[in-house]
Order: C-alpha cells, then sequence, then structure tokens
C-alpha cells in the first residue's frame, strides 16, 4: 500500500471533492490528469502537496484533495451483492471484539465491504478466511480487496463453497475466535460455526428480516453451545448545521439490518435459564413456512449483470495496482 500519512505520492488514492460536495476517486499517476467541464488538474500538482489540501483546476475550480476513509472506499467501490454499511461494520468490529491478532471466519463475503473491515481490525497479527457460495460475488470481492491494498493481502483467504462444508476441511474445531454470518440462512452455519470457535468466541450475524432474525436467535439458543444470544439494530442521522438552522437532515440511514451476538460456552457447560415473560417461544413447521426467499426479498441478479460487475471490479483493482505511468480516469464517488 501507498503511504498513508504524508504528502501525496504517486501511487496514492486521492479523494478531490468540489464545491457542489461532488466527490471523485483517482490513483496518482505520472502521466495521469483530472478533467473536469472547468478545467484540469495533473497529478503531478497533487504529488507533493500534504493531506487536505485544495487545488485549483486550469479554469479556476478549487478542489479539497484528502486520501479517501475506509467508509468512503467501501461506498465507492463496485458491487454485485449489497454491502455491509459502515455503519453496521463498525457495530460489528465493536459487538463482537475484533482485535488485532484474531482468527476470524467470515461466511457471506458479498463484494468484501465487510471484509475490508475486519481485516482492518485484525491487522496484520490476524487472519480473515472469508466464504462465500457464489463465485461472482467472490471475484468481485477479491477485486475490490486487490484494489484497496494495491495487491494481495496477505492475511486473508478467500473459499468458495457452501460455509458448512468448507468450514470443518479447513479449519480445526476450537481454532477459530470469530464468526461472523452474513447471508440468507445463517442458522444453517451454527453447528459448524459451534465446533470451529474457541470457548468464549463470538459468533456475530447480520440478517434483514425479523423472521430471519428470530429463527436465528432460536436456532442458537436450542443448540445450548452458547450464551443467550443479543440483537440490536443501528440508526444513524446526520444533520444539517448552518449558524441558526439546525436539524436534523431529511434523509437517513434506518434500517438496514438486525444484529445477533452470542458467546460459545465451555464443553458441558449449561447456561442458567432466563426468567422470561410467557410467550411463543416455540415454532412450529407452519411457522417456518412464513419464511421464504420471496419473503426476504431476495433478489437474484441475472448471469449478464453479474458478468459485468465482475468486470468492472476487475477494472477497478487493474486501475488501482497499474505500474507508474499508466493512463487514470475519474471516478465519481
Amino acid at each position: 500500500m501507498s503511504a498513508a500519512r504524508g504528502p501525496f505520492v504517486f501511487g496514492d488514492r486521492v479523494q478531490l471533492t468540489g464545491s457542489r460536495n461532488k466527490r471523485y476517486t483517482i490513483t496518482l499517476t505520472p502521466d495521469g490528469e483530472f478533467h473536469t467541464h472547468r478545467g484540469v488538474i495533473p497529478h503531478h500538482e497533487i504529488v507533493g502537496r500534504n493531506d487536505a489540501s485544495v487545488l485549483t483546476t486550469s479554469g479556476g475550480e478549487e478542489f479539497l484533495a484528502i486520501r479517501p476513509l475506509l467508509a468512503d472506499f467501501v461506498m465507492a467501490m463496485p458491487r454485485g451483492a449489497a454491502i455491509v454499511y459502515p455503519k453496521d461494520a463498525a457495530q460489528i468490529v465493536s459487538q463482537a471484539d475484533i482485535a488485532p491478532g484474531l482468527n476470524i471466519v467470515e461466511a457471506g463475503v458479498g463484494s468484501g465491504a465487510l471484509t475490508l473491515h475486519l481485516l482492518r481490525a485484525v491487522s496484520s497479527a490476524g487472519t480473515v478466511h472469508s466464504i462465500e457460495r457464489r463465485a461472482e460475488f467472490a471475484e468481485i470481492a477479491s477485486a475490490n480487496v486487490t484494489a484497496f491494498y494495491g495487491g494481495a493481502a496477505p492475511n486473508w483467504q478467500l473459499s468458495v463453497g457452501d460455509f458448512q462444508d468448507v468450514l470443518p476441511a479447513t479449519t480445526a474445531p476450537g481454532s477459530v475466535d470469530r464468526v461472523v454470518l452474513d447471508m440468507l440462512a445463517p442458522w444453517e452455519c451454527v453447528a459448524a460455526a459451534a465446533t470451529a470457535l474457541v470457548a468464549g468466541g463470538v459468533i456475530i450475524s447480520y440478517v434483514a428480516t425479523v423472521t430471519q432474525l428470530s429463527r436465528f436467535v432460536e436456532t442458537v439458543r436450542k443448540t445450548g453451545q452458547f450464551t443467550h444470544p443479543q440483537a440490536s439494530e443501528t440508526m444513524v442521522r446526520t444533520w444539517h448545521v448552518e449558524g441558526l438552522a439546525v436539524r436534523p437532515d431529511h434523509r437517513m440511514v434506518g434500517h438496514t439490518g438486525f444484529l445477533i451476538t452470542a458467546r460459545k460456552l465451555s464443553a458441558d457447560t449449561v447456561l442458567p435459564e432466563l426468567k422470561r415473560r410467557a410467550s411463543k417461544s416455540e415454532y412450529s413447521a407452519e411457522d417456518l413456512e412464513i419464511w421464504t426467499p420471496g419473503m426476504v426479498r431476495e433478489l437474484h441478479k441475472s448471469e449478464k449483470v453479474l458478468r459485468k460487475k465482475v468486470r468492472d471490479a476487475q477494472k477497478f483493482a487493474a486501475a488501482r495496482t497499474a505500474p507508474a505511468g499508466s493512463s487514470n480516469h475519474n471516478q465519481s464517488v
């Protein structure tokens, strides 16, 4: 990766923001140029400037040049599947206590947004093993991770296949610190996760609907191998602040998904039962019929669309890893 601080150098990714808050991301190359309808900024004029500097195009338009944050990167990168938003990724890292040196298994890599947050959290001392059922999504995620790091991430392993099959074949029992599930039917992975997790390890699942939430929680409870699951959701609302004109923004990132966490119990441990109000804590086969892929709005992209997404992601990675001197194009964020 290029430098994360100090003056800009060739190879850096730079986010340029204009007066209308329109943002563009570029990779600095010796012969590169940033073009707008209000003029040009040659890349060599950005190189040597300090991070968070203002540059002016040949037409007099000012742009703030700054290194993009991880959140900026994941919101701009090509997507094959819906991404885990930064607000949820931050909660996953916090609630699962993902820290440097831990061994993480992730099921459902999607477009790689959560993967990048996990890799940063474990640092070079830890590992992340991502398992994805769909080869197209795995290709897109691989390209996005390559684009972010400027090459392969040495502590990242990507496998294509079903979690229940791949995990036992690649991981010793009791060797995983955290299991992160971002998939349509995470309850199918609970048994394999319980075997792989170390005592005290965390399982955390990201689901979109209350039916998925309920079924996952009850599945975890019935194993008798975890602490009582905790469920939550996170909503973020930004505010407009100009002098005395202070109000919530008209748009907000509301519900995106639920997070459910539980911890693996030590062998032969029997968890004390919680005192709960009388409720429908059991569910039948008829109840399970409520959950179908259609009910949770499982979306299927066509093979043609996915192939285009793969090409877009690979071009994105190629531009990020291109040798110095190659051409560069503006990318709107």
